[in-house]
């Protein structure tokens, strides 16, 4: 777990010397991506430097003690590291340094309620809400790396729900909860399952046969259909196809808006994650369901992989740059020294100017944006369950809402809060503030109910069983805030994937690897053999390891 409010480390004339003073890979972060790839690197075979300004690992992917939130999601200006005015002379004559600044990517940040004291038993991640499939390649990169040594996951057991006209559903996701599903009709039941066999019999005839052709497949055609189109071929009704799509698929964006739709999935890429979510359900032999989340929070997964190579507690304070051939060639430490490199990577906080303009040029480019929020509540939103996901699907909160909101439950036995107490993440791609800050409030409403005045002290007295089918989870506090979500960049310097509004990780991972690509074209992305070896561990590459009961 990250601490926020530690120091920066060392005063700098305690800053140790490096040698030698150049390298093939330098990052500065210790986010997933940077994380990811300082393993990978070293793996290839890369001579690779990985600094951190923090005390803690994470960066932007940190799980924080909740009293270091509000000075992480607004930072004053003191805390950028102060540049050097000294240098040593590892740098070349032509080598220029840039002073290296950081943006701030979130805004409107707006707390409401008091938290339960002891606060600091509360652990908020950045990321959230954010899950792992069990079949997920980050659970596969953490048993190849030797990661999977240092995070343990608990199911979602809970499954997922889905808001449907002012209702929540529990989500039919196997031939069992179909037919167990009281609120389905016979003909929907019917007309579910047999599309779930259509594709389970396309995943099937897949794997056997390759990208040819092979009977069971879908066509094609079928497949380069918008996938709110082929669900309507086979019939599935308003409801089912909102299960289908935003529950199960995950779509973000309203995909009755074909012409409009700011991202329309395929039928291609919705069977691919109904694949990926029904070979999930399964693997691990003690998991309910298809998602698992860390211990601790998903800070722990950057620091996983930060075990597979040192990490140096030192803040950058420059960009080194090749002024005759315009190219970024290290960086400058605190400490003064400077370091050389091939390759630069820096975590998506910094800014990178352009050699070609001035540093100070606007950036032309909006950003996409991520609305998300983090409540403290009273009891879970499914009787007898821990952790739990909601789905609002567009259009369910009201008329003009665009983008699904995704909403995750966590409990105690995943050591994020106190006993008895509940956490809930929840997001929503947006346009703008407004906007996505207006259908988190509306999640929140429709879950939860506002706190009395006098209710806090008397919470776990009233926490009984007579008062367990309380209609309302009680919301003590709440925090809303806006993240910008920046492109990566590639070049010179290369600035890594940001958090994105994703409930999992496969995006960033796939930008993850394409910068691996760039760096070590001719090498395999953290090979099965890259992972240290563990003399009392005998299963280093078992899945069920990751998995804690």
């Amino acid at each position: 777990m990250a601490d926020a409010s530690a120091g920066g480390g060392c005063a700098p004339q305690d800053y140790p010397t490096i040698d030698p003073t150049s390298f093939d890979v330098v990052l500065c972060g210790t986010g997933l991506p940077e994380s990811v790839l300082a393993a990978a690197c070293a793996a290839a075979g890369k001579t690779v430097l990985h600094v951190d300004p923090n005390p803690f690992y994470g960066s932007l992917f940190s799980s924080l003690p909740l009293p270091s939130l509000p000075s992480f999601l607004s930072p004053s200006p003191s805390d950028d590291p102060v540049p050097s005015p000294s240098a040593d002379t590892s740098a070349a004559a032509s080598d220029a340094a840039i002073d290296l600044r950081r943006r701030n990517l979130y805004s409107e940040v707006e707390t409401s309620g008091a938290v339960p004291e002891p606060s600091r038993r509360f652990t908020v991640d950045l990321v959230g809400p954010r899950l792992l499939y069990c079949a997920d390649e980050a659970v596969d990169l953490l048993l190849r790396s030797g990661g999977s040594h240092h995070v343990e996951f608990k199911s979602v057991e809970g499954g997922t729900l889905l808001y449907w006209d002012g209702d929540l559903y529990p989500v039919p996701d196997s031939r069992q909860a179909i037919f167990k599903d009281t609120t389905l009709q016979l003909k929907e039941k019917n007309l579910l399952f047999r599309f779930f066999k259509l594709v389970q019999a396309h995943i099937a005839a897949s794997a056997a046969a390759g990208e040819g052709e092979a009977s069971g497949k879908l066509s094609d055609e079928d497949l380069d259909l918008p996938f709110i189109e082929f669900l309507k071929k086979q019939n599935l009704s308003p409801k089912m196809r909102a299960v289908v799509l935003y529950a199960i698929a995950m779509a973000d964006y309203d995909q009755d808006g074909v012409d409009s739709c700011e991202r329309l999935l395929t039928t291609r890429e919705g069977v691919k994650t109904i694949a990926l979510y029904s070979s999930s359900i399964g693997r691990f032999a003690n998991a309910e369901g298809a998602f698992i989340y860390p211990m601790y929070g998903h800070g722990e997964l950057p620091q996983a992989f930060c075990r597979c190579a040192a990490v140096l507690r030192m803040p950058a304070t420059a960009l080194l740059v090749d002024e005759e051939k315009k190219r970024y060639v290290g960086l400058r430490l605190a400490s003064g020294q400077d370091i050389l490199c091939q390759q630069l990577i820096l975590d998506p906080s910094y800014e990178i100017p352009s050699l070609d303009m001035p540093c100070n040029a606007p950036v032309l480019n909006l950003p996409r944006k991520v609305a998300r929020g983090i409540c403290i509540i009273s009891s879970s939103v499914k009787q007898d369950s821990s952790n739990v996901l909601v789905v609002f699907p567009p259009k369910s909160l009201e008329e003009e809402q665009v983008t699904a909101v995704q909403v995750l439950q966590l409990s105690s036995n995943l050591a994020v809060c106190p006993p008895g107490m509940f956490m809930a993440y929840l997001s929503t791609p947006c346009t703008d503030a407004f906007t996505g800050k207006k259908c988190i409030n509306k999640a929140i409403d429709v879950l939860f109910s506002a706190k009395d005045s006098n209710d806090l002290e008397d919470h776990l007295e009233k926490n009984s069983e007579e008062n367990k089918e309380s209609v309302k989870p009680t919301l003590f506090w709440s925090c809303l805030y806006v993240q910008e979500i920046i492109q990566g960049t590639s070049g010179t310097a290369l600035l890594c994937p940001i958090p994105d509004e994703n409930l999992d990780y496969r995006s960033i991972l796939e930008s993850t690897k394409k910068l691996f690509t760039d760096i070590c074209p001719n090498e395999e992305f953290l090979p099965r053999n890259s992972a240290p070896k563990y003399a009392s561990d005998d299963d280093s590459d078992s899945a069920e390891a990751l998995y804690s009961t």
